[in-house]
């Protein structure tokens, strides 16, 4: 393949379906002058670096109006669009220029889990099989006898759901996932500390001592410090379900690891043409492209969730201030069931996986799987973001 359908193909497989048209910023790596993040903009005539006006996307985002604001600040041209895409691929990086990195910074990771009927179940057969795939198969036909399209329809914490969590108490088939599935309260906890998130292009990863774990294609949405929703973005909260299957209160070991959250490739900011109407519609696509040759495809449609997002981030803030914003995973209806290898295995990561997330409006988010233990580790924390900021002079007044 030539260097032109090389860049061709990493605009298709990254940028919207409709292009650069709408209000596209991003975080990268500058490694020119004192090495450090950028926040920019993605526009047709190339990248340009915001950070003067904006050090951090967390500032951005605070503004009244940031689409506006992004569009009345020139910026500094660093390359082409087709440059940076190109650059930002997995083991094909080109030091000396820029590249992705997972577009927030400053912003609390969140995540709301149980979220849609379908990985409700597949939640519930997780618990009821200990975490161990092998009983799942059999377990699911007794989930889906007893609870067949129950669950789709129903509004968590309405009457209807509160006398479904009767039967199925008489059953001895209530679970804490039912709980937050269908009870009037959401799960919504931290999945990665600031600044742990990695980008479209690098490794994600999944405990070496996980044995069964799959992907979570997610929309992720940017919300700033007043509780306003701004823009969105993709996200693959990385579940290992043996971990978590075998007690809910494993949650962070199973969830929260060094390169286990993915977020990019960048924001789209909410502006005339893509709004939350347009998240509330989106419709999530998942491939997953094994060394192996196995190839797993799934979708994850936004219609299709039991909580309005609205509502899922009022719940965030119940009780809760984020006084530089927060991202949040609205969760996925994705729960891969395929067997891999032998029949009643089901799915699960291998090393190599490619992991491919991509929707209409948000682009497209590229991972290659690798053990947590492996992956590169994460070092830049608050305090190295923070100092390299002053050393940039990107603190005016010493303040962001």
């Amino acid at each position: 393949m030539n260097a032109l359908t090389t860049l061709a193909a990493d605009l298709a497989a990254i940028l919207p379906a409709d292009g650069l048209s709408g209000t596209l910023v991003a975080r990268v790596w500058r490694s020119d002058g004192i090495a450090g993040p950028a926040v920019v903009a993605l526009r047709e005539h190339g990248v340009f670096d915001l950070s003067t006006q904006f050090p951090t996307m967390s500032t951005l985002l605070e503004r009244d109006g940031p689409a506006q604001a992004v569009s009345q600040t020139a910026g500094e041209r660093l390359c082409s669009v087709e440059a940076l895409l190109a650059n930002s691929r997995s083991g094909a990086r080109n030091e000396a220029l820029p590249w992705l990195l997972a577009p927030c910074d400053l912003q609390v990771v969140k995540a709301a889990g149980v979220t849609f009927a379908a990985s409700l179940v597949e939640r519930v057969i997780e618990e009821q099989a200990g975490g161990d795939a092998n009983r799942a198969q059999s377990l699911r036909a007794q989930v889906n006898a007893l609870l067949g399209e129950r669950l789709a329809d129903i509004r968590p914490g309405s009457p209807q759901a509160m006398a479904l969590k009767a039967l199925l108490q008489e059953k001895g088939l209530w679970s804490q996932y039912l709980e937050v599935g269908i009870g009037p309260d959401a799960e919504v906890f931290t999945k990665a500390p600031v600044l742990a998130s990695v980008g479209c292009g690098e490794d994600i990863g999944v405990r070496a001592d996980s044995a069964w774990n799959n992907p979570e294609p997610e929309v992720v949405l940017a919300v700033n410090g007043r509780g306003q929703i701004v823009g969105a973005t993709l996200g693959n909260d990385v579940n290992l379900r043996d971990i978590e299957g075998r007690s809910a209160l494993l949650l962070g070991k199973a969830k929260d690891n060094n390169a286990s959250c993915a977020i990019g490739p960048f924001i789209r900011l909410f502006d005339a043409g893509f709004s939350l109407d347009d998240v509330r519609r989106e419709t999530v696509h998942l491939r997953v492209a094994g060394v192996d040759g196995f190839e797993l495809r799934g979708i994850n449609t936004m219609a299709s969730i039991s909580r309005d997002p609205g509502e899922l981030v009022a719940q965030t803030l119940a009780a809760h201030q984020y006084p530089d914003g927060f991202m949040l995973f609205l969760g996925t209806l994705f729960a891969p069931i395929e067997d891999r290898d032998q029949p009643g295995s089901g799915f699960t990561h291998k090393l190599g996986d490619v992991v491919t997330i991509h929707s209409h409006w948000l682009g497209g988010l590229h991972n290659r799987v690798t053990h947590s233990e492996t992956a590169a580790p994460w070092q830049f924390g608050l305090r190295a973001f923070i100092n390299n900021l002053a050393a940039r002079g990107l603190l005016k007044d010493g303040t962001l």
